[in-house]
């Protein structure tokens, strides 16, 4: 896709520091967006601002998109900075696999605080803006567990399984007023999930990993679904590595 075809619009990004969600970032700034990112670290965010500003205009910001207050922060200052948001991407998240005995109280809570319930908040704080400018777009990064149930994602399963109902019970929420609201589900992406990595840590495309989905990909999709004329709302994205190894 050719051209700036996102010009003037703003677009929140959470857990844009790294990973899909960069990756995101970098295709959004391509088109002409304005982005706006958080993360949890300072220095996870001074590093991504600093690789992304060089590719037009972003703003990061630290937030835990698991407390609302610090997503009712970051919103206002997306606003203050950018005037207006038109896109909101929920990406923010993360993997903690056990058996439910094993599960810790505060792992669960972790997990469902992060991957679910902070998908909630930022959408609670961006649909008045939404519905006031009369519409806007929803993307929620979801998982292909959200739909396949696998031993010791207990606590990541149910998350992304409640993200995908909480999307489209949104979508029929919304759908008549111009809020398009799409989920993808990617399955294993080459990224630092589930490696123990710090926030700060930028996905490396290695050989051992090149059979699964690029960060890339995903952004390609995302963009996709945004430029779809608004009469159509692609609402959910199944992704699968073409050819994942065990198989001839």
């Amino acid at each position: 896709m050719s051209g700036k075809n996102l010009e003037n619009k703003t677009a929140i990004v959470t857990g844009g520091t790294r990973g899909i969600g960069q990756a995101i970032a970098v295709r959004l700034l391509a088109q002409g967006a304005r982005v706006a990112i958080c993360g949890t670290h300072q220095k996870s965010v001074d590093d991504a601002i600093e690789f992304l500003s060089p590719k037009g205009q972003v703003f990061g910001s630290v937030a835990d998109v698991s407390k609302l207050e610090d997503v009712r922060a970051f919103v206002g200052a997306v606003i203050q900075q950018f005037g207006t948001v038109q896109i909101l991407i929920n990406n923010a998240g993360a993997g903690i696999f056990g058996s439910v005995a094993d599960l810790t109280p505060e792992e669960w809570q972790r997990m469902i605080g992060l991957n679910l319930t902070g998908a909630y908040y930022c959408c609670h704080e961006i649909l008045p803006i939404f519905r006031q400018a009369g519409g806007g777009d929803v993307i929620n990064i979801s998982s292909l567990a959200g739909k396949n149930a696998f031993a010791g994602g207990a606590a990541y399963n149910a998350s992304k399984f409640g993200l995908n109902g909480f999307s489209e019970a949104m979508m029929l929420d919304y759908r008549h007023e111009g809020v398009r609201v799409s989920t993808i589900m990617p399955g294993s992406v080459d990224t630092e999930f589930g490696r123990n990595q710090s926030d700060s840590d930028r996905y490396v495309n290695s050989d051992r990993n090149a059979w699964k989905i690029a960060p890339d990909d995903i952004a390609e999709i995302v963009l996709t679904v945004l430029l779809m004329p608004r009469r159509t709302t692609i609402s959910q994205i199944e992704v699968r590595p073409s050819r994942p190894p065990g198989k001839a």
